[in-house]
């Protein structure tokens, strides 16, 4: 169990047998009356957003979460499977279940998938990866300084803005959480 005063953005608690995650907080002192702390409250199985208020010492629960290193396989439909890196055991989630993510979800990638009483409630990507830009319109050469952008499909189907110097074939580094260009990637050379 939890206590008010254990509150801090990320913790993850149970509220009537669902989880959640505190997104913000503030413990509120009034001149009369109790204290209470106001938070927001991300839903780990819907992604809603609530407000909710406690007051001050009130117990939350604990959620039965575990996280587990899979490998993202493949999608077979609306569906992607992912294998776990020890058993070899393999589960489907649906798009709702990845989120945003999976428009940055190269095959044979490690994810963290997190567990609710052992059923599969959501994935965390790496921070960056690597994608091979499939279409774009051909690159100027020399232009490097220009903060001028091009629209590039990258291999996952992802359309996002990349400098105009960037060609079809090119590796770039994409930040996952904001689906944003960061760098060009490093390219093997075998």
């Amino acid at each position: 169990m939890y206590d008010t005063s254990d509150f801090k953005k990320g913790l993850k608690v149970e509220i009537d047998g669902k989880p959640f995650e505190i997104a913000d907080f503030l413990h509120v002192k009034p001149g009369k009356g109790g204290a209470f702390v106001r938070t927001k409250l991300k839903s780990m199985l819907t992604g809603r957003v609530v407000d909710q208020t406690f007051r001050s010492g009130e117990k939350v629960g604990r959620p039965n979460l575990q996280e587990k290193q899979m490998q993202y396989l493949y999608k077979d439909g609306g569906s992607y499977c992912l294998m776990d890196n020890e058993t070899y055991d393999q589960i489907f989630l649906s798009e709702e279940q990845i989120g945003e993510g999976r428009l940055f979800l190269p095959e044979n990638i490690a994810v963290d998938v997190m567990f609710y009483n052992d059923a599969p409630i959501g994935v965390e990507l790496p921070l960056f990866v690597e994608l091979t830009i499939t279409d774009t319109e051909p690159g100027v050469k020399g232009d490097t300084a220009s903060k001028v952008t091009k629209p590039a499909t990258l291999e996952t189907g992802a359309v996002i803005p990349v400098p105009i110097f960037l060609n079809v074939g090119d590796m770039v580094k994409v930040d996952t959480r904001s689906g944003t260009y960061v760098e060009r990637a490093k390219q093997d050379t075998k």
